[in-house]
């Protein structure tokens, strides 16, 4: 996998942050939170979609693919959160909670899934 730089590390640590808070306040206060949670979804899943794997490797292909299923499904959250906190469109209840749900469980397996199939690689 190309690595990110500094930068783009410190951005996609600070995103995934976000996400976490956002999502936690929005009980507490819906409209701050929406932000929060869309600035840190936006962050984390550009930064995401930023690396690459040029290798061969199906298994790490088939693992990036559902890494950047994971960064949408949180996107997905974030647009879900907003119909919900300004009461439009078709998700007007939880619906942004069973997103996120799906977007964090793909993150997280394919977090530790990667590294150790590009360990057995080389």
């Amino acid at each position: 996998m190309r690595p990110l730089t500094k930068l783009q590390q410190i951005i996609f640590m600070v995103g995934g942050l976000l996400v976490v808070v956002g999502a936690a306040a929005y009980m507490l206060a819906p409209l701050p939170a929406f932000i929060v949670f869309s600035v840190g979804a936006v962050a984390f899943a550009s930064m995401q979609m930023l690396q690459t794997y040029d290798g061969k490797n199906f298994i790490v292909r088939r693992l990036r693919r559902q890494q950047l299923l994971g960064a949408l499904a949180l996107l997905l959250a974030a647009c879900c959160m907003c119909m919900q906190t300004f009461r439009f469109g078709f998700a007007l209840r939880n619906e942004w909670v069973v997103c996120a749900t799906i977007g964090c469980v793909l993150e997280l397996y394919t977090s530790f899934r990667i590294p150790a199939e590009l360990n057995k690689e080389k």
